[in-house]
């Protein structure tokens, strides 16, 4: 028989919190663990067997820790879904995953009865609604499914993690669905174990959406340690605060912009809350700006980590606190179990200092695009996937990523990438957040196009914002125009939507590339 490390914390920690939410909601680690054996028995009950696929719709909550461990009992597929989804996308995963129930929070039983007209073969799947209260039709109560008494007996279950299909949205075409089987990796959670030293004493902080890879990782890491997890709900900056003074949260994970969140909020709201408990601030999923590390460090303390990795390929490089701020521009150096190669358009490896497309190979990399094996192909070759990132190393052995290889503006030949001159503008003390973009131009065939939002009651000019960049970097980084607006397109992990940007300018132009 697996040890189901669950159950082992609900024998051995019976008085720990593992789960306790912003409502003041709580799970012990036996109540979370009975809680997960009749959600399985129940899934089971439905049909659901190990392999099958269970989609799920919902923001942060404890319900969601309890489904997930009951899948990772059954052996079944995780298949979560973005808050932000609609009637026909969320149809397509449906389909494309094959998710045999689909459970939803009651915000987004409308969306998913919207999408369920076009999803095939709707009347063979179990929906099952979260929340209290009659569901409506068509709905099975998730709360009325668990006080049923049980219908099969579970099968021998992993130590940790549900195999998962998380769908990762493409530059182009529909979103993909990558697959990971589950299981721990002994050597790779000794080296998270190394870094961040985590232990059964922590209390962390799930700040961002759980349905992206990296706030599930470490909020699920949790209860691999037996520590304790805050759930918030839905991000807000200055109730992240209370909750980590309340509970003395220890740790967490927040994309850049979330970071930013906390410390745009007035001086006073954020000195009126003790942060004092932190000691692993784990930042990631965007680029993470000098100056917003150097804020965040002022904030936190010398307690900020960053890694760069992917939904493909988990934890990649890892940047500690003692280097964050002596190499601002760099995300750190490969992890003990991870291979890097930084290759040129023909596939050879560059040298130190010289921009390459970086590959990964590591116990880490996911197993394929579900029904995409040209994708699949295409990025994953010998074990060794991208995401179409470009990085240099240094002598020091620290990655530097210089941007997404799609995001690559070449103008008059020349190839430039836009985080360097992002960064540049980033300095600038009237600039909240910017993007460089490629635009069409009929003589050099794209130029460059700085795209500004300004701090509240800041002014500055586009001719001055190309000036500081030329005082700065060479003359052919200079953005050729500027355009100021009120908001960004950002996805829900806070990652800029650049295509959202360029497809405007580019349409009109009546042209692609």
């Amino acid at each position: 028989m697996n040890l189901d490390i669950l159950a082992i914390h609900a024998a051995q920690s019976p008085e720990t919190t593992a789960l306790v939410d912003d409502a003041g909601r709580r799970r012990s680690y036996p109540e979370l663990n009975a809680r997960a054996d009749a959600v399985a028995g129940a899934l089971a009950g439905l049909g659901l067997a190990a392999g099958d696929r269970c989609a799920h719709i919902h923001y942060n909550c404890i319900e969601g820790f309890e489904t997930g461990h009951a899948l990772r009992k059954l052996g079944a597929v995780s298949v979560p879904m973005n808050t932000r989804l609609r009637g026909a996308e969320i149809a397509y995963l449906i389909n494309d995953s094959g998710a045999r129930v689909v459970v939803a929070g009651p915000e987004f039983l409308d969306a998913v009865d919207e999408a369920r007209p076009n999803v095939e073969d709707e009347g063979g799947r179990q929906w099952v609604a979260l929340g209290d209260g009659a569901p409506p039709p068509g709905w099975r109560s998730y709360e009325a499914l668990l006080a049923a008494p049980a219908v099969a007996e579970l099968p021998d279950s992993g130590v940790m993690g549900a195999p998962t299909m998380i769908y990762t949205a493409g530059t182009t075409g529909n979103p993909k669905g990558a697959f990971r089987g589950g299981g721990v990796d002994v050597g790779a959670v000794s080296e998270w174990m190394a870094a961040f030293q985590f232990s059964s004493e922590d209390v962390h902080l799930l700040a961002g959406p759980s349905y992206h890879s990296a706030p599930g990782v470490f909020s699920g890491l949790q209860q691999l340690f037996g520590a304790t997890t805050v759930v918030l709900r839905r991000f807000d900056p200055e109730r992240a605060l209370q909750l980590i003074a309340e509970h003395r949260v220890t740790t967490t994970f927040m994309a850049p912009i979330l970071v930013k969140r906390i410390l745009d909020l007035p001086p006073e709201v954020r000195e009126a809350h003790d942060v004092s408990s932190m000691r692993c601030v784990i930042v990631a999923a965007a680029p993470f700006p000098g100056d917003l590390k150097r804020r965040a460090v002022d904030f936190f303390g010398p307690h900020v980590f960053e890694f760069y990795g992917a939904t493909e390929t988990g934890l990649v490089t890892l940047i500690t606190p003692e280097d964050l701020l002596r190499k601002p521009s760099s995300c750190g150096r490969a992890l003990a179990s991870v291979e890097i190669r930084l290759l040129d358009d023909d596939g050879n490896e560059v040298p130190d200092g010289q921009p390459g497309e970086l590959w990964t190979r590591s116990p880490g990399v996911f197993t394929a695009y579900h029904n995409k094996p040209e994708a699949t192909a295409r990025n994953l070759r010998d074990g060794f996937f991208t995401v179409g990132d470009v990085a240099w190393r240094d002598q020091e052995g620290f990655i530097h990523i210089c941007d997404r290889k799609v995001d690559m503006v070449i103008s008059g030949g020349v190839n430039i990438y836009p985080a360097e001159i992002e960064a540049v503008l980033h300095a600038h003390p009237a600039i909240e957040d910017c993007a460089v973009i490629g635009v069409p131009d009929s003589e050099w065939g794209e130029s460059l196009k700085a795209v500004v939002k300004l701090h509240h009651g800041a002014t500055t000019g586009a001719d001055e914002l190309i000036e500081f960049v030329g005082a700065r970097l060479a003359a052919y980084k200079r953005p050729r125009s500027v355009d100021f607006v009120d908001e960004f397109p950002r996805d829900s992990a806070g990652k800029l939507l650049k295509r959202l940007l360029r497809d405007r300018y580019w349409t009109e132009a009546g042209r692609q590339v």
